[in-house]
């Protein structure tokens, strides 16, 4: 976390600052597409959305990312430490995790309700003992916690032009066609922590079950099968970021380019992984490096654009008012629309 970003923030704590800045170390570390569309937004909003994502990279690794000698119980009881942490620090603001007093104090600035965080946790303990979905239904269900409350927890900060409860249901959508790009990506890796994340029943639709994804991912073998199952839940999660693409106009300009970013950089796993054949089995697909800087090139192009036209709108509010024209009394200034 640059001084610069916290200090526009008006985050003047030093132990908070710290708390803040660890955060900001863990999306650079893990969250690198989220991250660098974060770098779109104004800095007075940045410290608020590492918190926020900084905290939920803290619980992932706890379900994940423990080391293979952490087994279910000693990742539940770290899962449960953190809700209690979490709650203290809710009711009181501050937290012994650095992850959580960061995330107190955006929750409290920005108004964020508690059951949206209560609602992760209990997403986070059901990866520890569900391996798998039957309906998409199911999975829905599950990513009410997991996904759909991150977009929700967000929209606060990004700021709406329309009543929060207007844009919700396109933030939360967001949120969940994300992760559904992830569980994509990820088949190979997730099934290899013992979980599948595609519906069962969506499998079950092309002939493939859990031991033939495991036979594939031990030979390394193609099967079109699995790749008809694939391309279905690609073509799923492509239907859901259609859903949720209307709300990007829902925000507030200056936010519009981080999240329109985001959406493309997300969008842009579904591309890596069918140009790659859909082999995530076998290998991670990866959106190349030069279109990662291309889409970050043209979220900047929109972010100073947006920034320097509210600066002009800033600038003429606060200059003496202009004499009324001889006809009508109207001024002779054209007016602007906002275009994103």
């Amino acid at each position: 976390m640059t001084d610069r970003e916290l200090d526009a923030a008006g985050i003047g704590d030093p132990a908070l600052r710290a708390a803040y800045r660890h955060c900001r170390s863990l999306n650079a570390r893990h969250g690198r597409t989220y991250f660098l569309a974060t770098r779109l937004l104004p800095v007075e909003h940045r410290p608020a959305v590492h918190a926020l994502y900084g905290f939920a990279r803290w619980a992932d690794d706890i379900v994940d990312s423990l080391g293979p000698a952490a087994d279910p119980g000693c990742r539940a009881a770290a899962l449960t430490e953190l809700g209690r942490s979490l709650e203290e620090g809710l009711r009181g603001g501050h937290g012994r995790e650095p992850v959580v007093y960061a995330l107190a104090d955006t929750a409290r600035r920005y108004g964020i309700r508690h059951e949206l965080f209560r609602d992760f946790m209990s997403a986070m303990r059901a990866d520890l003992t569900v391996t798998g979905y039957d309906t998409y239904a199911d999975l829905r269900g599950y990513m009410h916690g997991s996904a759909a409350v991150i977009g929700l927890q967000m929209l606060p900060v990004l700021g709406t032009v329309v009543p929060r409860e207007e844009a919700a249901p396109y933030a939360a959508a967001l949120g969940v066609a994300f992760q559904l790009s992830n569980f994509l990506r990820d088949v190979g890796e997730d099934l290899d922590r013992g979980r599948v994340y595609l519906p069962a029943d969506l499998l079950a639709g092309h002939g493939v079950d859990r031991e033939l994804l495991r036979w594939s991912r031990d030979t390394g073998r193609d099967e079109p099968r699995i790749t008809a199952a694939l391309r279905e839940f690609e073509a799923l999660t492509r239907g859901v970021y259609r859903a949720a693409v209307p709300g990007i106009g829902m925000l507030d300009p200056v936010s519009r380019p981080c999240i329109r970013t985001a959406c493309v950089l997300y969008g842009g796993i579904l591309d890596a992984v069918a140009q790659d054949g859909y082999a995530v089995l076998h290998r991670r697909a990866v959106v190349p490096r030069r279109r990662r800087a291309t889409v970050a090139a043209d979220g900047l192009v929109r972010a100073v654009a947006v920034r320097l036209r509210a600066g002009r709108r800033s600038r003429r509010s606060a200059a003496p008012p202009r004499p009324a024209g001889p006809a009508h009394g109207r001024s002779y200034a054209p007016a602007e629309r906002e275009v994103a």
